[in-house]
C-alpha cells in the first residue's frame, strides 16, 4: 500500500532527474559532434595547395609523395 502514497509525492523528483539525464546526453552529443566537426575542418584546411609550385604529372597519379 504504501507504494500509492510515495508515488505521487515522488513524481516530480523523478521527473526532475529524467530531464537532467536527457539534458546530459544532448549535452554530451553535441559536444561529440562538435569535436567530430571541428577535425574535419583542420583537415580540409592542410589540403591545400600551394599556387608557386607547378603541377606535376608526378603529383597528379601519386599525391601522398611529398
Amino acid at each position: 500500500m504504501g507504494i500509492h502514497y510515495d508515488y505521487k509525492s515522488t513524481k516530480g523528483s523523478k521527473l526532475m532527474e529524467k530531464q537532467a539525464k536527457r539534458e546530459k546526453k544532448l549535452a554530451e552529443k553535441k559536444a561529440k559532434r562538435k569535436a567530430k566537426e571541428g577535425s574535419k575542418k583542420e583537415a580540409v584546411a592542410e589540403k591545400t595547395l600551394d599556387a608557386s609550385k607547378p603541377i606535376t604529372l608526378d603529383f597528379l597519379t601519386n599525391p601522398d609523395k611529398e
